[in-house]
């Protein structure tokens, strides 16, 4: 009878757990209620000045975040990349495929900081990085963003993989400048022209939206003066490698020592963290 007792306390006390974690996962989707934050992300990297030391950067973000989406089963596909000159890459753009995508990912928005010893320097220095990181949702297509046709100058280009491996012999590459804002996009992970386009076209209307968006946040700021300015561009996350192992969101002011750990994708307390900050 006692041993019956304790399996039926067992039994209650996961089925209490398990309705802790479903109102803890309730409430966390509360902090994705944006119009796009159940949408498919858009992301793009650059490296900043700098050269090889920050271009090496910029890949070492592209793999954390690459690593993220796959602990998560996001499906993601790089549609732009540019090689750097002897390591790295100078820029990226990839697309991450699955529900609230951008949602999480969209607090990455910002200025990345690098602080390590070079292994590109033979003196064993200590150097500081930078890389920039955009993140734009996949607008769908019942979300009207017009795009006048001669306000965008297209641009075709022969493709080449990263380290310009498999250049192609005609000119699939699509590169698209919008006039009026100046943004460019460019895509050349297809081999066809037209499929290049298509995405480019995608990408331009998704940074057209995020521009409208934030030209209305911009608005919010204005009218809401001393609230907390989580500006586009500012530097948000400085990852330290030496003299001492620390990533620090400088939002949040989270701390983690598990340098390589977030380096190899683990960014969920970052990214829950600004969200509950945000609410």
């Amino acid at each position: 009878m006692e041993e019956a007792d304790q399996e039926s306390l067992k039994e209650v006390e996961k089925q209490f757990q398990d309705v802790e974690k479903e109102i803890s996962r309730l409430e966390f989707n509360k902090l994705l209620s944006g119009e796009t934050d159940i949408n498919n992300a858009i992301v793009a990297i650059h490296a900043g000045a700098g050269g090889t030391e920050a271009q090496d950067w910029a890949e070492m973000l592209l793999r954390m975040y690459l690593r993220w989406a796959e602990m998560r089963g996001y499906k993601t596909e790089v549609i732009d990349f540019l090689p750097g000159d002897e390591a790295g890459i100078k820029s990226v753009t990839f697309t991450v495929e699955g529900k609230y995508a951008y949602g999480y990912l969209h607090s990455e928005t910002g200025i990345h900081r690098l602080v390590r010893i070079s292994p590109f320097d033979a003196g064993g220095r200590r150097h500081t990085s930078f890389a920039s990181v955009f993140v734009y949702p996949e607008v769908e297509d019942d979300i009207l963003i017009e795009i006048n046709e001669s306000d965008v100058r297209v641009d075709t280009f022969r493709a080449s993989g990263a380290g310009g491996q498999h250049v192609n012999k005609t000119s699939s590459a699509v590169r698209l400048t919008h006039l009026p804002t100046g943004i460019v996009v460019q895509c050349q992970n297809e081999k066809s022209q037209h499929r290049n386009k298509d995405m480019a076209f995608k990408v331009l209307k998704s940074r057209l939206y995020e521009l409208e968006m934030e030209k209305k946040e911009e608005k919010k700021r204005e009218l809401h003066e001393g609230q907390s300015d989580i500006a586009w561009g500012s530097q948000i996350r400085s990852y330290t490698l030496a003299p001492y192992r620390l990533v620090k969101d400088h939002r949040t002011q989270i701390e983690i020592g598990n340098v390589d750990g977030v380096l190899d994708g683990n960014i969920d307390p970052f990214i829950e963290a600004f969200l509950w900050a945000r609410k």
